[in-house]
Parts: C-alpha cells; structure tokens; sequence
C-alpha cells in the first residue's frame, strides 16, 4: 500500500477522507501545518493531499516545504471553486493536480490511481537508474560484497582475453552467471556462446554432442550433425559440471583443446575451430586429481584462470540486494506488485544458512511472491526450512505474535499495547482491527486520538516493535 497524508483543518473532512481510502492506502490525516510537517519529518509519503486553504497558513508554502522535504512525493490540491486560478498555480510549483471541493470520491479514486501509476514508474525508473549507477551488477550477476568485487574485477581483467577460465563453487552460487558475464560482456560477445552439461548428458552422447558426428556414425544418427566445439566457433564454449565426464572422453577433450581441432564420431577428417574454453565444476577438482578421476594435464589447461564463486552465507551483504533484484523478476513474471520485504522477513534470510546458494534464495522469493496477496511479504509467508529450530506459527502475521506485558503496567497502558500491536497487524486498517478487538470503530476512533503521535505513526512497524524495515 501507498503511504497517503491527508491535510485539511476541516477535521471531519480529513476524517471522512480517510474513511473512504484507509482500505487501500495507509491514510494519515493533520489538521495543521504543523502537524503535517511532523508526520513529514517521521514518515515517506507517497501521495499528500493538499487543503489549499489551511487555516492560515498558505497552501503553497505548505506546497514548497512538503516537495523540499520529499521531491518524490504526489502532492494533489483539494480546493473550493473560486480558487482554481492558484490551483494551476500550484501545479505549476510541483503539485500533480488539483480536485474541487465538495470532494467527489469516485473522481478522487480515479485521480489516485492516477497518482499510484505515475508512483510505480517513477519507482521502476529510479530502480534500474540506481542498479546501473552503483555497478552492482555485471551480466546479470549482482553483488557488492567484497567477495563479489573480487569477482567481478577478474571478469573484468580475463573477457577480452581468449585464455580458458576454471570456475569453482558450490551449486547454485552462479558460475554459468559467471561464465555468461565473461562471454557477453566481453571481445567474443557478438559470437555464439554454446552450453554443454556434462552431468545432464549420458557419456555414450557426450562425445557427439562435444565433437558432433557423421551420417551413420551409430544407431540412429540419420545425418551429420556439428558438435558444441563446431558450433562455438569463434565464440565461447561453457562445459558445466565437467568433473563428471568420464576419462576416455578427457582425453579427448583435453586434445581438442591442445590441438584446436576436432574429429566428429565415425570421421577421420579433423576440423580447426577457434573456441575460448570456461568450464565449471562444484566438486573440489584438486581432489578429483588427486583421487585419480580427473586428468592432471587436461586440469592445467582448463585452470589457466580460476575464478572462485562464493557461497552465500560469506557474501551475506548481498542478500537484500539479491531479494530486491529477484523481487522484481517475480512481480514481472507473475503480474503482480509485492514492494518489498518487511523487516522481520529480511532478517530471516539474512540469517539463513543457505546450502542452494543464490539459487535457493531466487527460490524462496518465487515461492513468496506467487503465493502473496499484499504488497508486502511477512514472515510467515516464508517456507517452514528458512525458521531453523522455530516453530514459524508463534509467529504473528506482521512480526511478533506476544505483546510485551509486564508486572506493575497498568491496565490502561496494557490496553493500549493490545490496540497499537493489533492496529500494526492489521496493517493500520481501523476497521480490521475494530473487528478483532471486538468494539466499536467509533470507541477505537477515540482510543487512537488519545494516544496521539504514537498511533499516528501506526505504519511503520519500527515505532510498535523496534526493528526499523524498508519504507512501505
């Protein structure tokens, strides 16, 4: 949801106002000036709107304070008539429009949509200006942790070069990522780039895949057919898992890639090809050589370069980085508008020991989004794996489920924990939190307004539990 501020010192107007729009938007309202620049100093608003006639103050000093105190947000004028001409006025200062009074709520939730649709691109743009500013990504790989740094200035160094490059890693950390990044930002990017996957292949078709073969080279082969090495000629030829091939075939490879010819199944005739090798593996390979499985001459020719990918959990900075690249993968492809993680959500993956790596996070946060209806994802609706030794149904719905009570608090101060933690789980929603209280709206009306800036500042789960989260 969109943080909106009403201001209006008619409060029975800003009241009404927020009646109407508190289901789909946290609605805040001030009846002055300064109480508008309070909430202001406390709170991002996305979307204010605006009495042009405030008591006595002038609506567009309120206007120039308000844009001066956050560019970014939608100001729209609520004005009466007979001042429309210092309405335009104020849309020429940075206001987004202007409604007339008596309001009209289907024309206002029309020229709110409005609002929230210019908001969301706004956002997207901002978004992807950021990412390209800050260098955080290179080929799709996102990081700013050291360990990525580290990454990406090897990437750097080796694209255009044609030397063979070795990654290693445990699954899942992004070493095709990695390879893809070398290739396509590299001197060979307008060339193929071929991916085998030793392990995916059995080894009686892996040499034809590798090398191709000829017309009735075997059972079933109706016609020649190029192999990888052919098929990445002049580019880049990425051999995933090559630890699983067998060792007749590494010694194939291992001429293939000495000779730069290949020799397709069931022919004598050799082929030059110009290929820059990257291969990858999650096994420890030194091992692999040591235990006799893999040849010691073909792993110094591919380990010209290695590139080590590091595991999640030391690169742990990059987390809500990754959350928020993968967040809007998912939106897109599902079609839907989550905007963030909440503050308890993120430190649980933060925390998390992750043996998928980058892959099981993308995992996690595809399974939250499908699965979401709200703008925001909680800490219950992470997978039951992510909670370690907790049993995630103690937890409540936007944080934690127990209110904090203690000897000597009074009944009063106990009464009022109840309504503010139940308002913050009903995501500031009145009427919601009047339902589960069981009282009228109009006593929990009265209840809010006593206890004043602290039920002002309902939406920000960092004033009721202590734990500061992303803005809504």
């Amino acid at each position: 949801m969109y943080k909106l501020l009403i201001i209006d010192d008619e409060e029975a107007i800003g009241a009404s106002l927020a009646f109407a729009l508190e289901t789909d938007y946290h609605v805040f309202t001030a009846a002055s000036e300064e109480q508008a620049l309070d909430l202001m100093q406390c709170q991002d608003f996305d979307i204010v709107l605006l009495d042009l006639r405030l008591g006595e103050s002038d609506g567009l000093s309120v206007l120039a304070k308000i844009k001066a105190m956050n560019q970014a947000a939608i100001v729209i004028i609520m004005t009466a008539y007979g001042s429309i001409q210092s309405s335009v006025e104020a849309m020429k200062r940075g206001a987004f429009y202007y409604i007339t009074k008596p309001i009209n709520i289907d024309e206002l939730n029309t020229l709110l949509k409005n609002a929230a649709e210019t908001l969301s691109l706004k956002y997207k743009v901002s978004y992807f200006s950021e990412r390209l500013a800050k260098q955080g990504e290179l080929g799709g790989m996102i990081g700013e942790s050291p360990a990525m740094r580290e990454v990406f200035q090897l990437i750097e160094k080796v694209k255009d070069i044609s030397t063979n490059v070795l990654l290693t890693g445990e699954s899942g950390t992004g070493k095709e990522l990695a390879a893809r990044a070398i290739h396509f930002t590299g001197a060979r990017r307008n060339e193929q780039f071929v991916v085998v996957n030793c392990a995916a292949i059995p080894a009686g078709l892996l040499e034809s895949e590798l090398f191709g073969h000829e017309r009735g080279a075997f059972t079933g082969a109706s016609q020649r057919r190029i192999g990888a090495f052919e098929a990445a000629h002049g580019g880049t030829l990425f051999l995933d898992e090559v630890c699983e091939m067998d060792m007749n075939l590494q010694a194939k490879l291992l001429r293939a890639v000495q000779e730069k010819e290949v020799s397709p199944v069931g022919s004598t005739l050799r082929r030059t090809v110009d290929v820059r090798i990257i291969a990858a593996t999650n096994r420890d390979i030194r091992g692999e050589v040591k235990a006799g499985r893999f040849r010691e001459d073909l792993y110094y020719r591919l380990n010209v370069i290695n590139i080590h990918m590091p595991p999640l959990r030391d690169r742990r900075e990059d987390i809500p980085l990754l959350t928020s690249h993968f967040l809007d993968k998912f939106n897109k492809k599902f079609g839907k508008n989550v905007r963030r993680f909440d503050a308890a959500a993120l430190k649980i993956l933060s925390n998390y020991s992750y043996r998928g790596n980058v892959r099981e996070l993308e995992n996690i946060i595809e399974r939250a989004v499908a699965l979401s209806d709200g703008a925001c994802i909680y800490a219950e609706d992470l997978p039951n794996d992510v909670y370690p030794g907790q049993d995630k149904n103690v937890a409540n719905r936007r944080g934690t489920g127990l209110i904090p009570v203690f000897v000597g608090d009074s009944l009063a101060d106990i009464e009022k924990k109840a309504i503010l933690h139940t308002l913050r789980q009903a995501g500031g929603n009145r009427k919601e939190t009047a339902k589960i209280l069981g009282i009228s709206e109009r006593n929990l009306r009265y209840k809010l307004k006593a206890y004043g800036k602290e039920a002002a500042n309902f939406a920000a789960p960092e004033n009721l539990a202590g734990d500061a989260g992303p803005r809504n």
